[in-house]
């Protein structure tokens, strides 16, 4: 059944501010409007918006509390996910958003200036050009999880202060055993549907990553990535 309230938030995140419960029920009417002008979500998947975008985006928030001052990079956010409803939840920490599409990025610029977000920073580039260090880095399946170390494992901060050590929390849905297969001793994986009883999340996983964790495969398949570039 499409989504006609964000009531799926509410049943999974019973103790929001009332501001951030105003936050989640805006993005509906937003991502509509935004969509008709730039489509940065399926015309069909836009009914879905809060169950395939908004509720599996905080699956990551029921893995970790990002502690205040946490910075995170979501690396090929699209139309802000899963940056924007994590920024949402937590007000503290600091987003920086990135997509090589322009107008996917102006839609996401527009979202977090109408949502009042202060925490999100927005921009054109690629991840392979950023220089800065995060704590953690987001993403939702942009490439096949080795190449995506290869291009981000380098971003890490060495430095941990949240209950999870930095690394990589990468949402992941569908069969990829083959594709982490090396790194099955260095990664955890939590089933989203641990987290939400909804049929769609059924397939779904985080993989969680620490930065150092895999050294040797880290640099072997850096090079590849690099090589191939």
């Amino acid at each position: 059944m499409p989504d006609i309230v964000n009531g799926l938030v509410y049943k999974y995140f019973p103790s929001l501010t009332t501001q951030q419960y105003a936050q989640f029920d805006s993005l509906g009417n937003l991502y509509k409007e935004w969509n008709d002008k730039i489509n940065v979500i399926s015309r069909k998947d836009i009914d879905f918006l809060y169950l395939h975008h908004v509720l599996h985006s905080l699956s990551i928030a029921k893995v970790l509390t990002f502690k205040p001052t946490t910075r995170i990079m979501d690396v090929g956010t699209g139309g802000g996910f899963p940056g924007i409803p994590l920024a949402i939840m937590f007000p503290q920490v600091s987003f920086y958003l990135v997509d090589s599409i322009g107008k996917k990025i102006k839609v996401v610029q527009e979202i977090a200036k109408a949502l009042g977000l202060q925490n999100v920073k927005a921009e054109q580039r690629r991840a392979e050009d950023v220089k800065e260090k995060f704590d953690f880095i987001v993403s939702r399946a942009v490439t096949a999880f080795p190449d995506f170390i290869g291009i981000v494992g380098d971003k890490i901060n060495s430095s941990s202060f949240n209950d999870l050590g930095n690394g990589i929390l990468y949402l992941k849905g569908g069969d990829f055993e083959e594709e982490i297969k090396e790194y099955k001793e260095h990664i955890t994986l939590y089933p989203v549907s641990n987290f939400f009883s909804e049929d769609y999340f059924e397939t779904k996983k985080i993989i969680y990553w620490q930065r150092g964790s895999t050294r040797y495969v880290y640099r072997r398949i850096s090079a590849v990535t690099k090589t191939n570039c």
